[in-house]
C-alpha cells in the first residue's frame, strides 16, 4: 500500500514538473505566433492586380484600383460611398474593386502591399495624396484616374486629384469616367452622383 501511495506521489510530482516546464515553452510559442502575425506583410501589389484582372476577364468587368491608408478619412468616405446601399450593386456589377495600401504610419507599415508605391508612382500618383484611384480594363490598360485635367490633356500628365468626389466638378468628372468605363445607365449614374455629393456636407 505504501508503495502505491509513493508511486502516486512520484507520478503527481513528475506531472507537475513536466507541466511547469511546458508552460514557458507554450507561452514562447504563443508569443512567437503573435509577433509573426503582427509582422506579417500584406499580399504583394502585383499579385492583387493579377487576381483582379483574372476576375475581371471572367466577369467581363473593368478594374478600380484604390490606393488608400488606414489613417485616411477620405479613403473611408470613398469606401462608404461606393458601398452605400443605394449604389453598391452598380459598382459591383461593373467593376472589380481592389485596394492597395500605401503611405502607412511607421507602426502600420506591415499593412502596406509591397510594390504598391511603385505602381502608384507609375501612374503619376506619387504626389497625389490619398485616396488616389485608377480605372483599368481587364488587361491592365488605363482608362482613367482620379485626376481632373484640362480637356485633351494626356493621361501621362498629372492633374488635380479628385480623391473622394464631393464638390460638383469632382462628382461630374467621376460620373463622366464611370459612364465611359461601364454599362451604367444615366439614372444609375444620377443615384451615384447624389450619393457622392453628400460627402461635401
Amino acid at each position: 500500500m505504501l508503495n502505491g501511495i509513493f508511486l502516486n506521489v512520484i507520478q503527481h510530482y513528475l506531472y507537475k514538473k513536466s507541466t511547469m516546464k511546458l508552460l514557458p515553452l507554450l507561452f514562447g510559442f504563443s508569443l512567437l505566433a503573435h509577433i509573426s502575425n503582427a509582422q506579417q506583410t500584406a499580399e504583394p501589389a502585383d499579385k492583387v492586380l493579377a487576381a483582379a484582372y483574372k476576375q475581371a476577364v471572367k466577369e467581363n468587368k473593368q478594374v478600380i484600383v484604390m490606393f488608400h491608408a488606414s489613417w485616411c478619412g477620405w479613403c473611408h468616405k470613398m469606401d462608404a460611398s461606393m458601398n452605400d446601399e443605394s449604389c453598391k450593386k452598380f459598382f459591383s456589377d461593373n467593376y472589380v474593386i481592389v485596394h492597395l495600401t500605401v503611405e502607412e504610419s511607421a507602426k502600420n507599415k506591415n499593412l502596406e502591399n509591397p510594390g504598391a508605391d511603385v505602381i502608384k508612382a507609375k501612374y503619376h500618383g506619387e504626389k497625389a495624396g490619398l485616396p488616389f484611384w485608377l480605372i483599368l480594363d481587364n488587361k491592365g490598360t488605363l482608362i482613367g484616374d482620379s485626376y481632373i485635367r484640362p480637356k485633351g490633356t494626356s493621361l501621362d500628365v498629372p492633374g488635380d486629384n479628385i480623391g473622394c468626389p464631393a464638390d460638383e466638378n469632382e462628382v461630374t468628372a467621376f460620373i463622366e469616367l464611370l459612364k465611359r468605363s461601364s454599362s451604367l445607365k444615366d439614372d444609375q449614374l444620377a443615384v451615384i452622383a447624389a450619393r457622392f455629393k453628400k460627402n461635401k456636407s
